[in-house]
């Protein structure tokens, strides 16, 4: 990848489109914006594969972050909390728990940080068919 400045960050090409990048959120994404999608939908779509190798049955997969900083220093990026929340029926919480162990082996981007940037997995069940009893 190549990046080229801007009047207000910088930007490049990819195969999508064009990605601008700035400390200015309303004239790019923001590092740190870009970091924490990273992590999470990497891991998001290892689950997501996951759990269909595993013939899970599940409708959707939502991921929430929360993301602990230090604005001592530099604002560093020290943890982020990943909760997903899969909606389905019929889905064992033990299953699922093992899908997760298996997304953070294979998620490159939590391989990546994980040595400095405390990564957390939760989930819970959604089980929308109930709510319509």
């Amino acid at each position: 990848m190549k990046f080229y400045m801007n009047e207000h960050g910088f930007q490049t090409n990819v195969g999508f489109g064009e990605l601008k990048v700035s400390s200015q959120e309303e004239y790019g994404f923001r590092p740190y914006q870009l970091l924490v999608s990273s992590v999470a939908v990497c891991s998001g779509g290892w689950l997501r594969s996951i759990l269909k190798k595993m013939r899970i049955p599940f409708d959707d997969i939502t991921i929430s972050t929360t993301v602990g900083r230090n604005p001592e220093i530099a604002n560093r990026i020290e943890s982020i909390d990943l909760l997903f929340t899969i909606s389905g029926k019929d889905i064992s919480p033990k299953k699922v728990e093992k899908a997760l162990a298996i997304t953070r082996k294979n998620c490159a981007m939590i391989q990546s940080v994980q040595d400095s940037i405390k990564i957390t997995e939760s989930f819970e069940l959604n089980y929308p068919h109930l709510a319509n009893a």
